[in-house]
Parts: C-alpha cells; sequence; structure tokens
C-alpha cells in the first residue's frame, strides 16, 4: 500500500536529520494517513479511502466529498477517486437536466 493520499496526492518527503554537531543524514517524513469512510450524498453510498489528516479537514471545509471532488483537478486524485469523480458529475447532470 503506498503512503500516497487518494485526494490530495500529498506523499512522502526527503529531508535530513541533523546532529548538534551539525552531521546531516537522510530521513523521510510520511504523511498522517488515515483509513477512513466518507459518504458521497450524490451517489447515496460510502466509499472507503486513504485520505491525509490535511485532505480530510479539506473535504470538511468544503461541505463533504461530493463538493470537494467538483473543485478538485483530476492530477493529484488516485485512479479510483478520478472514477468517482466521474460518477458523481454524470449524476449530478443528469439531475439537473
Amino acid at each position: 500500500m503506498s503512503r500516497i493520499c487518494e485526494l490530495t496526492g500529498k506523499g512522502r518527503q526527503v529531508g535530513h536529520n541533523v546532529s548538534h554537531a551539525n552531521n546531516k543524514t537522510k530521513r523521510t517524513f510520511l504523511p498522517n494517513l488515515q483509513n477512513v469512510t466518507l459518504i458521497s450524498d450524490t451517489l447515496g453510498q460510502s466509499v472507503k479511502l486513504r485520505v491525509s489528516t490535511h485532505g480530510l479537514r479539506s473535504v470538511e471545509h468544503n461541505g463533504g466529498l461530493d463538493n470537494w471532488l467538483v473543485k478538485a483537478s483530476d492530477a493529484d486524485l488516485s485512479l479510483r477517486v478520478r472514477r468517482l469523480k466521474r460518477e458523481i458529475v454524470k449524476k449530478k447532470a443528469a439531475v439537473a437536466a
């Protein structure tokens, strides 16, 4: 399982541990990923995702998964979430028409 947020694309970063003597050794900074079940109001179903806490706060700030996905660009989304976004947009267009 990769350590990448399915919604924001946030992944691991590389940096240094710096000692008191200013020796630098490589280390990684991992995102705070959580297994979360989010509910899609448009589709009427729940979706299990692996999301960073930052991404989860963004979803809640925008008023839910559907609103956030409509605004999000496809570049950062995982394949599963892109398919979910496509379904949501299609269903919203069908309801509006």
